[in-house]
């Protein structure tokens, strides 16, 4: 491959610290490969001694997904910047932007996030210098990283405990079923050695690199079942173990773990070996990575791979583990962080007041988006109890006929399956969406009710029904006192839903202020179980 590598150095003030970036053209594959922008990692290394004035470390990186991919003459631009510094380390978030050159069209192929750790001197611990934050934007990312930073913290221990749910259950697999696959068809192994050019100047082998060797074996894996060359669609969040330097011999072991009909898991463990490590058998377990694909045909339509059927102990071990990381990706911060953004953006201006409804719009582009704002005499608790459990929602809400909880991805998170009544003498409308649910994590803080549409193959469209979709909703709720709250409630109207929002857009129709007054009479008079004492 010819790559042509743009780096401009660009001075900014202390606001971020680092504003990286990097454009490549790619010249001769018709597809790049994941894997170019997967080592481009390595760049954000010297970022983070830039900022932390000492050595640093990769020590994770968040879920990763890839949106786009670049062709042939298309341009890559990599933009990274330091969103908030924590006590020793510091998240560093990664756009990446694929630009047709002869359209000027530009597309997202991901938005990423990595975690650096600050190696103390010594035995002096590193405290490192907080970001300065000049915009808005900039507040709005610093506090996004703290709840990104709570996902990590808490990401074994969610896996943990789906891992106990999951033995609960009798695994699907029956030796009679037919068209399954056993995993030792799909075992890789590669090596590499680690050179100079793979390490920098502490010689620890980039992080970047590591992830780019993951993905080449990995996908070997996956191709091997599908008999197609797979596309990857997503990489897991996780942590470096330990390092790596030069003259190491990495071992890379890749397997299927698990199908999803159109996707496929395939799970990467690598080993690092010194010389001595390496005549005796004995070497270090330095990371894991679990990554997702999808394949398609000649006709450009996804490809159904065929089921897996585990043979040994170790086998059933990560088939259930695939069923986990599914339910956390489902689950995942993404729901939440999206309805805080679209809470924090500015330029909400007020169409309505009506006693204790107020209702606000908010144009950018071609999106327009509703906040409705309740006083509810009812505790903040009681109101987010009653909120968050969408089986209820029926009952104040005339666009929803019913709520089905179809999918528990945690204790916080849940998949229903909504219908909605007919508008207008079209069919009637479904939804499967994800509802997470959080508590305040402070005093002062908002209850949260966070929704969004997702695509679970076991609920496809039904000719019954018209899928539709919500991109970004939910509820915020927040104290006033022991006996009051404000409840807001955002949606991103999408076109697929705006029919219900029926009358004079421009003005907000009755339909939303009698919906809010419907939800305020039903939290004032429910029980904590629901019922209605007085409606």
């Amino acid at each position: 491959m010819t790559l042509s590598l743009k780096k401009d150095s660009i001075s900014l003030p202390t606001k971020f610290l680092m504003e990286n970036l990097q454009t490549c053209l790619f010249e001769e594959t018709e597809d790049l490969g994941e894997t170019q922008l997967l080592k481009s990692h390595f760049h954000l290394f010297f970022e983070a001694e830039k900022h932390a004035g000492v050595s640093c470390v990769t020590a994770s990186v968040d879920d990763i997904q890839f949106e786009e991919r670049a062709r042939v003459g298309q341009v890559i631009t990599i933009k990274a910047k330091v969103t908030r510094a924590f006590s020793t380390s510091m998240e560093i978030s990664i756009k990446v932007v694929v630009q047709d050159m002869l359209t000027g069209i530009e597309k997202l192929v991901s938005v990423a996030f990595s975690t650096f750790v600050a190696k103390p001197v010594g035995e002096e611990k590193i405290y490192l210098k907080p970001v300065t934050l000049l915009t808005e934007q900039d507040h709005m990312e610093h506090n996004l990283a703290s709840e990104r930073r709570k996902v990590r913290l808490h990401h074994e221990d969610t896996f943990k405990n789906l891992m106990k749910e999951n033995s609960k259950f009798e695994d699907p697999i029956c030796d009679e079923e037919e068209g399954v696959v056993p995993t030792s068809g799909t075992s890789v192994q590669s090596i590499e050695l680690v050179l100079p050019s793979h390490a920098n100047h502490h010689g620890n082998t980039f992080g970047g690199q590591i992830m780019a060797w993951v993905e080449t074996v990995a996908t070997i894996s996956a191709s091997r079942l599908c008999g197609a060359h797979p596309l990857l669609k997503s990489v897991d969040m996780f942590k470096f173990r330990g390092p790596s330097t030069v003259g190491d011999r990495l071992v890379f072991n890749a397997i299927v773990n698990n199908t999803f009909q159109t996707c496929v898991e395939v799970g990467v463990r690598v080993e690092a070996f010194d010389c001595q490590e390496w005549s005796e058998g004995q070497g270090r377990h330095i990371n894991s990575a679990f990554l997702i694909y999808n394949a398609v045909d000649d006709k450009e339509e996804l490809v159904t791979f065929p089921r897996i059927k585990p043979m040994s102990e170790e086998d059933f071990r990560r088939y259930r583990g695939a069923i986990a990381r599914k339910r956390i990706r489902l689950g995942s911060n993404a729901n939440v962080e999206a309805l805080k953004s679209l809470a924090a953006r500015s330029g909400w201006e007020v169409t309505s007041v009506v006693e204790k409804i107020k209702i606000y719009t908010l144009e950018e582009h071609d999106i327009l988006s509703v906040w409705v704002e309740k006083h509810v005499e009812r505790p903040a608790h009681v109101a987010y109890h009653l909120l968050s459990d969408f089986t209820k929602r029926p009952m104040w809400d005339p666009h929803y006929v019913s709520c089905e909880v179809i999918d528990w991805v945690s204790e916080a998170d849940q998949i229903y399956h909504i219908t909605c009544p007919v508008v207008n003498g079209d069919k009637p409308k479904d939804l499967v969406v994800l509802v997470s649910r959080r508590k305040p994590l402070e005093d002062g803080d908002s209850y949260m009710v966070a929704v969004k549409s997702v695509i679970l193959p076991t609920v496809p469209p039904s000719p019954q029904y018209m899928r539709s979709e919500i991109i970004c909703a939910g509820f915020l709720i927040h104290a006033i006192d022991s006996s009051s709250c404000t409840v807001s409630y955002f949606n991103q109207i999408s076109a697929s839903i705006s029919p219900y929002f029926a009358g004079n857009l421009g003005g907000w129709s009755k339909s939303i202020e009698e919906t809010a007054a419907s939800c305020i009479q039903f939290l004032e008079n429910a029980t904590e179980d629901g019922l209605i004492n007085i409606f």
